[in-house]
Parts: C-alpha cells; structure tokens; sequence
C-alpha cells in the first residue's frame, strides 16, 4: 500500500526528529529539509502529498517556499508550523497558499490528526477538481490525461502545463505565466524548452478535438482544432 508522502521543513533538529519520528510510527513517508531552500528542492524531487513547514527559517523562510511551491503546485496541502501569534501573521499564511496552521508550542498528537484531516479534505476536494475539456480530461493529482478514453500518464511539468490550459480553454496564456510556474522564472533560456514541452503535449492531443495553438509572441491556447 502507498504510503502518503510527508515534506517536513524545520530547522529545529530536534523537534525535525520528534516529528519525523512520530509520522513515521503514523505510516507516513517523511522526507525533513532545514530550510526553505532545501524544501523547495526537495518538493521538486518527491512532490510530497502534504507540506509541514515551519515559518521562521534561515535562508528561506517557510512563507516565501511555499509562495514558490504554489507556482508548481496548486493542490498540494501546507501546514505551517509557528511561534508567530499576530493574527497579520496568520491571515499571510493562509494568503499565500497555506490550509491550516498550528501554534508552537503544540501537541505531536495534535499535529498528526490536523495532517490526516487535511489529506482527507484535500483528496475529496481533488477528486472534484478533474478537468474536463471536449474529449480530454485532466486528472492533476494523478498526473494522468485522458483523451477519447485512452489515459496517457505525464510528467509534473506536463502536468502543470495542461493544468493552466484546462482552466483557460479558448483563452491566451502568456508563456511567462507558464515559465514562473515550472521554474519560478521567466528566464529567456527556459523558453526553447518550454516550447519543447509544448510540441510534445500536442502530440499527446493529436486523435483529440482540441489542439494547442503558438500566438506568437504572447504564449500558447487551448483551442478546438480548425
């Protein structure tokens, strides 16, 4: 049985291990990172199931990670872990992208059961969340497409491409937007291999009614083929 898969960013090593520890006992599969910028490298590595993260972090704090990691991932659950009780504090969390938070100094107990209702709330939400357009359908979290009925599995990158294009059909968008989601930049270098992605995804849509039209200049559209 798969067991779900945990990023765990603390800095604090001893309560990293007390945690770790814990979920694991849960049957979890924890994956730790000191800081925001080993989380976010190790996020691209796995693509957790859930994200718990603590704010006050060397490098990169955990409020500015998970700003990156929505960029790639809109669905994956975060919980903050922090010290911080003003309530501005708590609002930001939940503004850039965070589900829930819990207060240090907390209950091990307390933070397992907020996990596990967050990955229950999270997967009723995703079965919901299946994009359909035409003959195609979208299933992000399974990283899977279907087109007139043949499922197709894809990797995270074509995934987040076809994401942005399902929630845009018949609309432009621009390959900058693209290029901040996958890379977390707009970087000129970045735009061949994006273009690259591109042709294949229209390979995959080639016995579909839709196709992905090129504006030239602009970026890329989910369109019904000519």
């Amino acid at each position: 049985m798969r067991k779900d898969k945990v990023l765990l960013v603390e800095d604090d090593s001893t309560l990293s291990y007390i945690i770790e520890d814990a979920l694991q006992r849960e049957g979890f599969e924890v994956s730790t990172a000191q800081n925001g910028e080993v989380g976010l490298r190790l996020f691209e590595e796995i693509y957790p199931d859930i994200v718990v993260a603590d704010v006050m972090m060397p490098k990169m704090d955990g409020f500015e990670m998970v700003k990156f990691i929505r960029m790639k991932s809109p669905h994956t659950p975060v919980l903050f872990l922090t010290a911080r009780t003003a309530l501005d504090d708590v609002v930001h969390g939940f503004e850039i992208g965070g589900n829930d938070y819990i207060r240090k100094p907390f209950q091990i107990a307390e933070l397992v059961v907020r996990i596990k209702a967050l990955l229950r709330r999270m997967s009723a939400t995703v079965e919901n969340s299946v994009l359909t357009v035409a003959d195609c359908r979208l299933d992000f979290a399974a990283q899977k497409l279907v087109v007139d009925g043949n499922s197709r599995e894809l990797s995270h990158i074509e995934a987040v491409i076809f994401d942005e294009l399902f929630h845009h059909p018949n609309e432009v968008v621009e390959a900058r937007t693209l290029m901040y989601r996958i890379w977390q930049n707009d970087d000129y270098n970045n735009l061949n291999r994006l273009h690259g992605f591109i042709y294949k995804l229209r390979k995959y849509l080639s016995s579909s009614t839709l196709d992905i039209l090129n504006i030239r200049g602009i970026g890329y559209k989910l369109s019904n083929k000519d």
